[in-house]
């Protein structure tokens, strides 16, 4: 199993100081992720869609505590861009939970695989398009690095391994820790954007 690099604070400085540089560089590690899945079996593919799906809980939460409503408040038409995002998400998230209750050693497992795959491709491809430049566009250097911040605060709370107790299959990954590291996500980008609960 390929072992993938996720980059620390300090990696790329554009990446640490830009949160459109980050969330793209997310978007290629849910893509190398997705990869890793896709070319293992037993225990790697299990280990590799554990961190898929934490990473895209992750990722989807801390985009709509920190990116969706600045680019609702500070892009011309963001409403509608914002909008149009969720409604994306949301089909991902489907494509998800119909995952719940599929070992990752089933056949239908890479079926349902390759929906969710198409689904987050898809989503990212139109945030990249619709919505990350006009982020860029829309605010300074200091304003960007601070969302960066919020996202990286968020990334920092995912873990890495799987926790003892999750060994299971992909219900275990599902629904209730990643419903809870979702809460958690939320709490910790509302502290680091300076906001109470």
């Amino acid at each position: 199993m390929t072992e993938l690099h996720t980059p620390q604070a300090g990696d790329d400085g554009a990446a640490d100081d830009d949160v459109v540089a980050l969330l793209m560089r997310q978007h290629g590690d849910i893509r190398n992720l997705f990869d890793e899945v896709e070319h293992n079996s037993g225990d790697e593919r299990r280990n590799a869609f554990r961190h898929l799906v934490r990473l895209l809980a992750v990722h989807e939460t801390a985009e709509e505590e920190v990116v969706h409503p600045f680019a609702r408040r500070s892009v011309v038409g963001g409403e509608q861009i914002v909008d149009d995002r969720l409604a994306e998400e949301r089909m991902a998230k489907e494509a998800l939970s119909a995952l719940d209750d599929v070992d990752t050693d089933d056949p239908k497992f890479m079926l349902q695989l390759m929906k969710l795959r198409q689904e987050v491709q898809e989503h990212a491809r139109a945030e990249e398009r619709y919505e990350f430049p006009h982020i860029r566009r829309s605010t300074d250097a200091a304003n960007l690095a601070a969302m960066a911040k919020a996202i990286k605060a968020a990334e920092a709370i995912a873990p890495t391994r799987p926790h003892p107790g999750v060994e299971g299959g992909a219900a275990n990954v599902t629904l209730g820790p990643v419903a809870a590291l979702m809460d958690r996500t939320k709490d910790t980008v509302r502290k680091a954007m300076g906001k109470d609960g």
